[in-house]
């Protein structure tokens, strides 16, 4: 039986960082920008900051996490969407920043940063505990990449931003725990949207981003009884909505009980605990 949820949920905070293995909260997925902290107790992470510091501070306070206590930012690519609150969180909490050379280069308003971590697509690297490995996608992008973080076995995946879902996507999206996976729009509401042709040609392209109907195949080919979670993010706000990308995606999950959550662009979702 399929255990989905639409858009929200509750989820009760563990007393002891002991009691779970990794902790994840969306702060914002979208448009108009993106950040997911991610935690295992002792070390905390940001995955993008892509809203102001001033807001990112506040979507962590309202969800009981403590900025103070972050202990790094990791840039998946150089789009402002994923990028505007790197340099100002850097600074304010003297945060290293884990960034790829070429993203890195194509990141000029990031300004000046704590410091400076450069890591190699394809090559994991450690954040104490915390086990991060970097795998390339297709985006318009320098150097873009997704994640995998990891502890104790337990693993989240993020896969957005992405044109298509190579074969070496899919293999780095198996066996996750939970999955975050774009949904960026309903193909027949990019057809008929506003966007100019050139724009729709983009965002259709294997540079681009994946609709509603891509990540419901990918998710059927992915989907495994230890998957606990799928979160839909990315999504457009003028070509895509929540309800329609929930749906379309929610046929795929027929062999496992992972619930089905779609994030949001203006508030941080609670706090998902993986034990």
């Amino acid at each position: 039986m399929k255990r989905i949820k639409y858009m929200d949920h509750n989820s009760q905070k563990p007393r002891e960082s002991g009691d779970y293995n990794l902790a994840i909260c969306m702060l914002a997925s979208g448009s108009k920008g993106n950040a997911t902290y991610i935690s295992d107790g002792d070390t905390s992470i940001l995955i993008d900051a892509g809203l102001s510091g001033v807001e990112l501070q506040r979507r962590l306070i309202y969800r009981d996490l403590v900025p103070e206590q972050l202990d790094a930012i990791i840039v998946t690519h150089e789009h402002s969407d994923h990028t505007q609150g790197v340099g100002v969180l850097s600074r304010r909490y003297k945060l290293p920043v884990y960034i790829n050379q070429k993203t890195h280069q194509a990141s000029p308003r990031l300004g000046s940063l704590h410091e400076t971590k450069s890591f190699e697509c394809g090559q994991t690297f450690h954040i104490s505990n915390l086990s991060i490995h970097p795998f390339s996608i297709s985006h318009d992008a320098e150097d873009p990449v997704g994640f995998t973080i990891g502890r104790n076995g337990t693993t989240i995946a993020i896969a957005t931003d992405l044109g298509i879902a190579t074969s070496l996507v899919k293999e780095h999206l198996k066996h996750c725990a939970l999955l975050i996976l774009e949904a960026n729009h309903d193909p027949q509401m990019l057809e008929t949207g506003p966007y100019p042709w050139p724009l729709k040609q983009r965002i259709k392209s294997r540079t681009g981003h994946l609709s509603n109907t891509s990540s419901k195949i990918l998710l059927e080919e992915l989907q495994h009884e230890n998957l606990q979670h799928v979160i839909l993010a990315h999504l457009s706000e003028t070509n895509n909505t929540p309800r329609i990308a929930f749906d379309e995606v929610a046929k795929a999950l027929t062999r496992c009980n992972a619930r089905l959550y779609v994030a949001d662009q203006d508030t941080s979702s609670p706090v998902i605990y993986l034990r």
